[in-house]
């Protein structure tokens, strides 16, 4: 059953309902020209349909596809249909929204011949590495289709926004936080051990991923803590050092967020700290 024109946003934007009744925007070149409530929507014009987006959602991406050039929008569409298939992670659909703003902005800001740092962007190489990797696709794309060509600190910040998006993040303000933890917990354990790690090591990497997530419970409010305390002491015993660095990680996250960690949290922390300084 072909879905009908509900109201025309303008030539490129349509509201519609899909087969289960619920509001969709259905974007396409030329898809609403002409068009009134009632009439079918051509099918072979259609380039994207949103889907899941609450009414709030809905009104912002309105508001913004109506503003924003339409190269724009196919431009950060293609972005995250290779950003899914790279990274292999699901996205929030909320991507869309944030995503096109950005870019669109970026280009604006870089025709005028702003250019913003990404004061972040060395901690963005290495905790968010894949990501990045797309986002400096993401310019090549761009620089392809626009003829524009962005600077690296882009490439940073279309990284965060894919982060944030698939790690279901409230907001970039938290990821950016989430990415500042995660850099002062790492200088925690190289002081506390005097040594540096081995950022190219599997023990490193493997560290990094559980920080995202500890923040990530964090923000959330999600705690772990079905374990044992004989378990903790354990730890403490077997792995004092490590221990000790988990308890002054657990001290920054009390001042600094009010957050205190549970036991299981702090096993998790001491066995990978273990794994991390002492990697070969």
């Amino acid at each position: 059953m072909a879905m009908k024109v509900v109201k025309v946003i303008n030539n490129n934007i349509i509201k519609s309902y899909d087969e289960k009744q619920q509001e969709v925007l259905v974007m396409g070149c030329g898809i609403g020209f002409k068009k009134k409530p009632g009439d079918e929507i051509d099918e072979a014009l259609i380039e994207k349909i949103y889907t899941n987006i609450d009414k709030t959602t809905s009104n912002r991406l309105m508001e913004l596809l109506e503003k924003v050039p339409l190269e724009h929008i196919q431009l950060t569409n293609g972005i995250i249909n290779y950003a899914r298939t790279a990274l292999g992670k699901k996205l929030n659909d909320n991507i869309y929204l944030t995503l096109t703003d950005h870019i669109s902005f970026a280009i604006e800001r870089m025709r005028q011949g702003i250019i913003l740092k990404n004061a972040l962007l060395w901690e963005i190489k290495r905790f968010y590495n894949h990501e990045f990797l797309v986002g400096k696709e993401a310019l090549v794309m761009i620089e392809k289709r626009l003829g524009i060509v962005l600077p690296e600190d882009e490439a940073g910040f279309i990284a965060l926004h894919l982060v944030n998006a698939s790690m279901d993040f409230s907001s970039m303000e938290q990821t950016t936080e989430a990415t500042k933890i995660i850099q002062h917990i790492l200088t925690i354990v190289k002081y506390h051990f005097h040594m540096e790690l081995d950022e190219y090591s599997l023990h490193y990497e493997r560290f990094v991923t559980h920080l995202k997530f500890f923040v990530q419970r964090v923000f959330n409010g999600t705690v772990l803590n079905d374990s044992e305390k004989s378990f903790l002491r354990m730890m403490e015993k077997q792995y004092p050092n490590e221990y000790q660095c988990a308890l002054k990680v657990q001290e920054y996250m009390k001042k600094e967020f009010g957050q205190e960690l549970s036991e299981d949290e702090l096993i998790y922390l001491t066995i990978h700290i273990r794994w991390v300084t002492s990697a070969p």
